[in-house]
């Protein structure tokens, strides 16, 4: 008899039942039950961090060995140590840094997966989507809906980075993802530059307005301006013991995330505040913008600044420290895990 107090007899007899079935494509569920079904999410991402002055001066050498036209689009992919070789910051969310040089031009085109820039270096660059240019600056959150063309230049004069968060993985596994490249290197402009803005960010809509799609039609959120939300947010209430002082991006005229796939929330902690433990399904991506702040993941201590990049993996307990005031924007698969109804969170 083995441990499972099965005989020999009978584990050579299941053997060959399964070799048996194996070419008629079947397969025992028990011998897997355990693993399909898990009795807690068990992520393959790790807790990590990404420091800018170690990223950046290797974006720099890229910039002076490919252009953006010949790269397409020029990025340092993200690459979580538990998921090696598979473009992934996350188990579901991809994440990488771009950088556009003085007069250059990074083609448009256009793709079923939904992404977000958010600026970290420099001014002089611009996004255009579906005909409107928006301008780059530190701190500024906008986005490429699903399907909508795109591309980035430079009219400045010094290098500009951005993170790029897309829903890749996602719509990888569901093999949906669709490409094209434009007609010409660049789209044409044919709306007036904060065109979305005047037009959604008023708090005014026509009477008989009706959403169109499920993204924000709004697409470029200045950091002037949520800054000082966050601002008027700290000044009014205390923070949540668990999150600090956290405010999401949302779309204007549903007031719901700014994208279906991809949640963005701007936080902040004071100095000297420090979070109660908290864990949700959701894998969240965290970039400091301002101060630092020491973030703990199941057990690993990742120290974030201006720039740096952390991730916290799903199901993961955390918690933040702030050694000063912090202002910090992440995002996260949250979306998806409210719409599906698999959302779980864990106060402590």
């Amino acid at each position: 008899m083995n441990d499972s107090g099965t005989s020999q007899a009978d584990h050579a007899a299941r053997e060959r039942y399964y070799d048996e079935i194996r070419p008629l494509n079947l397969a025992p569920l028990w011998s897997v039950l355990k693993g399909l079904v898990p009795a807690q999410p068990v992520p393959e991402a790790e807790p990590c961090k990404w420091a800018w002055d170690e990223v950046y001066p290797q974006l720099l050498r890229a910039g002076g060995l490919i252009s953006a036209e010949e790269a397409e689009r020029r990025v340092l992919v993200l690459e979580n140590p538990g998921l090696p070789g598979k473009s992934k910051i996350t188990d579901t969310l991809y994440g990488g840094l771009q950088l556009i040089l003085p007069g250059e031009t990074a083609p448009a085109h256009r793709h079923t997966q939904s992404a977000l820039r958010f600026v970290l270096h420099g001014s002089g660059a611009y996004t255009a989507v579906d005909g409107e240019k928006t301008p780059m600056e530190r701190g500024d959150f906008i986005i490429t809906p699903h399907w909508t063309w795109h591309d980035h230049g430079h009219e400045g004069s010094e290098p500009v980075v951005w993170l790029d968060g897309l829903d890749v993985p996602l719509v990888s596994f569901l093999r949906t993802g669709f490409r094209e490249e434009y007609t010409q290197k660049a789209q044409t402009t044919f709306q007036a530059a904060g065109e979305s803005a005047a037009r959604f960010s008023s708090g005014l809509l026509p009477l008989d307005y009706v959403p169109r799609g499920l993204t924000s039609p709004l697409f470029s959120y200045p950091y002037a301006r949520s800054r000082e939300a966050i601002e008027v947010q700290a000044r009014s209430a205390p923070p949540d013991p668990h999150l600090g002082v956290c405010l999401r991006y949302v779309n204007p005229v549903t007031g719901g995330w700014t994208m279906p796939t991809i949640g963005t929330v701007l936080r902040y902690y004071p100095q000297g505040f420090t979070t109660r433990p908290y864990r949700s399904t959701d894998s969240t991506v965290l970039v400091g913008l301002e101060g630092e702040a020491e973030i703990r993941v199941s057990g690993t201590t990742l120290r974030i600044g201006p720039n740096d990049i952390a991730v916290v993996p799903g199901w993961s307990e955390w918690t933040v420290a702030a050694q000063q005031d912090a202002v910090v924007f992440s995002y996260s698969d949250r979306p998806v895990h409210e719409k599906l109804g698999l959302l779980r969170e864990l106060r402590g």
